[in-house]
């Protein structure tokens, strides 16, 4: 199921995709564009449903396939509910299942044809934490924790859940996994407030950086937790990528040689 070959992927390229539950479906159509495009990201990171979306381009997955996953998503396929709720109303165990329905197996991250994070929040700690290395569907069901809804993971003697609660766009952790120029892709949605303040403040931080494409989808009138506009999320996904690629077309952060 792997794409062309790796070896033509930019190793210090970084791709980053924030979460944003079912509007994480735009991620499928900015992968396309990219590869559309033969934009190559050799290192990918990820929060929640940006890191099941980069998890699949991680293991070589094509746009086209990733996008028949996306269309016949359902949430079950990542959570039941639990019979023993003290963490969370649903079990993310089912992640491991999908994997191996997918992958054939359930692969250690390190061992992905790119490099991929995957980012968690220690929630003793309120820190990020990037899950680089480990079974791939530990580093899911952790990353995609909602505290409440879905369960803790214990890992490496911390105990992680959503990503997104410290670092919805987790650029840095591209950075750590080697990257020099990055292409972010944050689901913007034009109601963000006061709330968002400090995610605001980054990606202001983002468009002054000069080693960053950014793409900001816009999520505005599209359902974020029923998967009905998946096509249409696509679409914006192609839409915000096709534009920020060609007001960046001819700067230094896409071109390699």
């Amino acid at each position: 199921m792997a794409s062309a070959n790796q070896s033509d992927d930019d190793p210090r390229l970084g791709l980053t995709l924030s979460g944003g539950g079912a509007f994480g479906a735009a991620h499928v159509g900015v992968l396309q564009v990219l590869e559309e495009r033969g934009i190559r990201p050799g290192i990918v990171t990820g929060t929640s449903s940006g890191a099941l979306v980069g998890s699949a381009y991680a293991a070589g997955l094509t746009g086209e396939q990733v996008e028949q996953i996306a269309l016949r998503f359902r949430w079950n396929r990542i959570a039941r509910w639990s019979f023993q709720p003290r963490w969370g109303l649903l079990d993310t165990r089912v992640v491991t299942d999908a994997i191996h329905r997918l992958l054939g197996e359930d692969p250690r991250i390190e061992d992905l044809p790119r490099r991929f994070g995957a980012v968690a929040t220690d929630l003793r700690t309120r820190q990020a934490v990037t899950l680089a290395i480990g079974p791939l569907s530990a580093a899911l069901r952790a990353t995609i924790a909602v505290p409440g809804v879905l369960p803790p993971v214990r890992l490496g003697g911390r105990l992680l859940a959503d990503g997104g609660m410290v670092d919805n766009v987790p650029h840095a952790a591209a950075r750590e996994l080697g990257a020099e120029r990055v292409i972010v892709v944050h689901l913007h949605a034009k109601w963000e407030n006061v709330r968002m303040m400090r995610t605001t403040t980054k990606i202001a931080e983002l468009v002054a950086d000069p080693t960053v494409v950014l793409i900001q989808p816009e999520m505005q009138r599209m359902a974020q937790w029923t998967m009905r506009d998946v096509p249409r999320l696509i679409a914006e996904g192609r839409r915000a990528a096709t534009a920020a690629l060609d007001e960046a077309h001819g700067a230094p952060v896409l071109d390699h040689r």
